[in-house]
């Protein structure tokens, strides 16, 4: 059974790499399915799979299912680092730049040397203290 998931998982990444979003989304949506109902599922991959299906819910702007996913990917492996700083990039984008802040600074915590999350981070707190300038 384990092989079948692993196939399922391998061709979600496969159809993910060319770009062919809708069948990736099925294959990690039937992986993650499969995952959940099985005791035998490594929290890893598992956030993974919910990690990329909510990039490709964000290149679709469908933030709020983004959004779920990556906290769901969170919740699975709470050391993996890439869903704090998805989740945190849509916060920012939305101007919730504390729940922004707070994410890269999670995600720097697991991974100290994730040069996007500190460039990410250094732009959030910039454009907070702009905000907070112009008093709105």
């Amino acid at each position: 059974m384990e092989d079948e998931y692993s196939q399922i998982l391998e061709d979600a990444h496969s159809k993910f790499n060319e770009r062919n979003y809708k069948e990736a989304e099925e294959l990690y949506t039937k992986f993650i399915t499969s995952c959940l109902q099985s005791r035998e599922c490594e929290a890893v991959r598992l956030a993974t799979a919910f990690n990329n299906r909510g990039q490709i819910k964000y290149f679709r702007v469908d933030f709020h299912e983004a959004v779920e996913d990556y906290t769901s990917a969170i919740q699975a492996d709470n050391q993996f680092s890439v869903p704090f700083y998805n989740r945190g990039l849509i916060l920012y984008r939305l101007g919730f730049f504390d729940g922004a802040k707070g994410d890269f600074l999670q995600a720097l915590k697991r991974n100290p040397d994730f040069e996007d999350a500190q460039v990410s981070l250094r732009q959030t707190l910039l454009d907070q203290q702009q905000k907070l300038d112009r008093e709105y």
